[in-house]
């Protein structure tokens, strides 16, 4: 029985630093892996950083290149027939577009969702707008019609895409 008490007094204060020692590993362990954690994040912002801000950058660009001042202005010939300008106001949109739709993947949801609705009402517009046309109507008929169809809008989407990508990018930075 003695014995038994000898090793328990013995055992007993080892276990005790052995415990405190298994703590302090932990924590230093853990300190270590939250480090590494913030350097390999911290690596990786300074990777996708520019390319972010490249992103919203084309965004912005395409925004700018379909809004239909910039756009009619660009593309606009007047011996185009109308419904040869709508088909080439289209193709341009689709074409900007799909040039920039891998951006997508570095803004939010809500900004790509507006950007995307943008598009689709302008397409929409181009569409309308030409559908009021006459056969014999030209490319500056369809100008002046889409214009003041604009003008009409109460909401401006491609603006609202605009000031919330702009919003987003100074929430982000």
């Amino acid at each position: 029985m003695e014995v038994l008490i000898e090793f328990g007094k013995i055992l007993l204060p080892a276990s005790v630093v052995l415990y405190a020692v298994y703590l302090i590993v932990r924590s230093f362990i853990i300190k270590e892996i939250e480090i590494k954690k913030l350097e390999v994040r911290s690596r990786s912002i300074e990777t996708t950083l520019p390319v972010r801000l490249q992103a919203y950058e084309r965004i912005t660009l395409f925004l700018e290149r379909i809004s239909p001042q910039n756009l009619l202005l660009r593309l606009s010939d007047p011996g185009y027939k109308a419904r040869d300008f709508q088909k080439i106001l289209l193709d341009e949109i689709r074409n900007e577009y799909n040039h920039n739709v891998s951006q997508q993947v570095y803004m939010s949801e809500e900004v790509w969702s507006l950007v995307r609705n943008a598009r689709e009402d302008l397409i929409m517009l181009i569409n309308e707008a030409a559908s009021k046309m006459t056969a014999d109507s030209n490319a500056v008929d369809l100008s002046k019609k889409i214009f003041e169809m604009t003008l009409e809008k109460k909401v401006d989407p491609i603006g609202h895409a605009l000031s919330e990508l702009k919003k987003e990018i100074q929430q982000t930075f």
